[in-house]
């Protein structure tokens, strides 16, 4: 406080321009957290805002400063958690690349709750196109970037014929891992990442 009364130059920039919304972190991670809880209980076609404030302990209007609709809200939730989870493996050879990638992608698809949310909106999205190519373009496509650089590289050391195809490689990669942890449910036998390692490699014409 100044002298004369009035409010000191820095404390006035800080302080929010009168009517303007207030995004606390506190409360956008509550969200966050709560879409996750939401999904894995509900569903996402049962799932609303109103329960997602309800379970985050805001106002829907906290929810909807932030995100237009739930479709946003969820697709935006996903991608950030993607984005993080998502390595950019360089080990120096392709098999190690891949190991990195698959033991990545096991962690995450054995957690509990991501194996009550993928299944649900993979089977949300046969019903509904929007929901279906948002996915895709969230986890599918920047997926695709990193196992298209992991084979690039390979090519560039001379560990596969160049030509090989990334796409073919990330479906190799993630299949049998969403076939045995999310469809038949079972736990990957010792050795098991090793195996498909090696199998990846033979299979883009690796030694």
């Amino acid at each position: 406080m100044a002298e004369d009364g009035t409010e000191d130059a820095p404390a006035a920039a800080k302080r929010a321009p009168a009517g303007a919304a207030v995004l606390r972190a506190e409360k956008t991670e509550a969200i966050r957290t709560a879409v996750f809880e939401e999904l894995a209980a509900v569903g996402f076609a049962r799932m609303s805002v109103e329960g997602i404030a309800r379970r985050a302990g805001v106002g829907k209007t906290a929810v909807y400063r932030r995100w237009r609709s739930k479709l946003h809200l969820v697709l935006d939730v996903v991608s950030a958690v993607v984005a993080v989870g998502l390595p950019t493996p360089d080990t120096g050879s392709l098999r190690g690349d891949v190991r990195m990638m698959l033991e990545v992608a096991a962690r995450a698809l054995r957690h509990p709750m991501a194996s009550q949310i993928i299944p649900d909106l993979l089977a949300e999205a046969a019903r509904s196109p929007e929901l279906a190519g948002a996915l895709k373009a969230t986890l599918h496509d920047s997926q695709e970037g990193v196992a298209a650089a992991m084979v690039a590289r390979a090519v560039e050391r001379g560990e596969i014929p160049a030509g090989a195809d990334g796409r073919l490689a990330l479906d190799l990669m993630t299949g049998p891992l969403y076939w045995r942890l999310l469809v038949v449910r079972d736990d990957l036998p010792a050795g098991y990442l090793d195996e498909l390692s090696a199998a990846v490699v033979g299979a883009l014409g690796g030694r």
